[in-house]
């Protein structure tokens, strides 16, 4: 049976194709959304592979030029539970202490906060083979070579029940994505941050249906790994490594292209 991903309400809504509207079906309509989020990994095109081997720098640099920006880690978790909630961000635990402490600090308190409602895009409990999490490391990878490793993921969209409520797809599974993880409210770039805070990974296809290598429920937030500046020139980039956009909406709107020119490093 086709699949088919065109939603007209949402491009109404968003002002392009393959993106959805973020909000809180308990108290909101789509039309209310004052951002969005691409509906497939870049480049959020059904039935095209996602790209990885990008830095999270290059992944922020891309999503401005095309008038979008990275998601905020609260967003892409919204996206995946099928609910956008208020920014949780415990800015006070990152006051004085280290980047990688304040993460830790913040990621504990989140994730302690979220245990006890888990959820996977697709539902309640984890299940196999729903996603794209049956790939493997391909034979010799030495687990960061661009010769030695394949992307090892599949098109996206190929997995047609991987989708969350608000019909994002495949935020489990597939390839692991860049976000945006603010250490203060300056940082955060759903109110308009060119600076952003610092790296947060989450999704991929890595072998969760041979071994669950780490947690991936929707509102779990990863340790420091790989940790650094998002625009940071040698921020982290490997073979199963992409990205996907969101979008502000409203008076405001989106970073407008060529926007990323000159942006201050951190």
């Amino acid at each position: 049976m086709a699949v088919h991903y065109e939603n007209p309400t949402f491009a109404k809504i968003c002002g392009t194709r393959y993106m959805a509207p973020l909000y809180d079906p308990a108290k909101e309509k789509p039309e209310h959304a004052t951002a969005c989020i691409d509906q497939f990994e870049f480049p959020d095109i059904p039935c095209f592979y996602p790209v990885v081997w990008v830095r999270a720098r290059e992944a922020a640099e891309i999503c401005w030029t095309m008038g979008k920006r990275l998601c905020d880690a609260h967003e892409w978790e919204g996206a995946c539970a099928g609910r956008l909630e208020p920014p949780d961000y415990r800015f006070d635990l990152a006051k004085g202490v280290s980047p990688n402490v304040a993460v830790e600090r913040m990621r504990e308190a989140h994730n302690r906060a979220c245990a006890g409602s888990k959820t996977w895009s697709y539902g309640p409990v984890y299940r196999k083979g729903v996603c794209g999490t049956s790939s493997f490391k391909t034979p010799g990878c030495p687990g960061g070579s661009w010769t030695q490793c394949g992307s090892n993921t599949f098109p996206s969209g190929y997995f047609p029940d991987c989708h969350s409520p608000l019909q994002v797809y495949d935020l489990n599974g597939n390839a692991a994505e860049h976000m945006n993880l603010p250490l203060d409210e300056q940082q955060m770039a759903s109110r308009g941050s060119k600076t952003l805070g610092y790296t947060e990974m989450k999704g991929s296809w890595f072998i969760f249906d041979t071994y669950r290598a780490h947690e991936d429920w929707c509102r779990w937030r990863a340790p420091f790994w790989h940790g650094s500046r998002v625009l940071a020139e040698e921020s982290h980039h490997n073979y199963h490594l992409g990205f996907r956009c969101c979008k502000t909406l409203g008076k405001e709107g989106a970073t407008p292209a060529g926007e990323q020119t000159g942006q201050p490093k951190p």
